[in-house]
């Protein structure tokens, strides 16, 4: 645990500085934004172990942040920070997914003290599904932790890129038509677009490649689709 990444989302630099440096102290490896937007262009390349979020953001605001980032990673720790103690903002931040709720002025101590109790409360359920994990050729996947690891190593994926690998393993050498995987993964018609699918496969396949450049398991099938190879 004292290795995580936290992403601080915070714009009032006194606030930001005071945690950046308590967090670091007790040994986590903090990212700083005072904006949300770059936030969600970071989150298309990594993601951090935790996310605590201010709610009043100059660009946006932080309960569309939170929804915005936990539709791209659905089991993401959260935290929200405010100046704002009603009772219905505290709801509405921990019905969105939050994981917790500060109001200001509060301790940093106590930040990082809430930190390291939803980061264990996350590594306890991890313990509790992974016996739930199936093997599929060097895929593990996971479903009620909603994970999938290649070459042993877990797969940081987007939702749409989990549930296009979720449906290969369901289905391992079957050819899949791009519209069949429209309709298996893309739930509206105004979520997707011409070569939606094939886009998601590029990113895919660049993920498994940095793990295992050696390996391609994911089969181009020329006029019919795609599949994936597990053997």
């Amino acid at each position: 645990m004292s290795q995580a990444t936290i992403w601080l989302v915070e714009d009032e630099t006194s606030i930001a500085d005071t945690l950046i440096y308590t967090l670091q102290q007790e040994g986590f490896s903090v990212r700083a934004f005072d904006r949300g937007l770059p936030v969600l262009d970071a989150a298309h390349q990594e993601r951090p172990d935790l996310a605590i979020l201010d709610v009043g953001l100059p660009d946006i605001n932080g309960f569309e942040l939170c929804r915005r980032l936990l539709a791209d990673y659905p089991d993401l720790p959260l935290l929200f920070l405010t100046a704002r103690s009603e009772e219905v903002d505290r709801l509405i931040g921990l019905e969105i997914g939050a994981d917790d709720y500060i109001a200001k002025p509060f301790s940093p101590r106590e930040v990082c003290a809430r930190v390291r109790t939803v980061l264990r409360r996350l590594q306890k359920q991890r313990q509790a599904l992974a016996g739930s994990a199936l093997r599929i050729g060097l895929f593990e996947f996971n479903e009620m932790a909603a994970q999938i690891s290649w070459c042993q190593q877990p797969l940081q994926l987007t939702r749409y890129e989990y549930l296009l690998l979720k449906t290969f393993l369901q289905w391992p050498g079957r050819v899949f038509s791009r519209q069949q995987l429209m309709d298996l993964v893309w739930s509206s018609a105004e979520e997707s677009f011409d070569r939606t699918v094939d886009t998601h496969i590029k990113t895919l396949r660049a993920k498994l490649r940095v793990i295992n450049p050696d390996l391609s398991p994911i089969n181009t099938h020329r006029g019919l689709g795609y599949s994936l190879g597990v053997n």
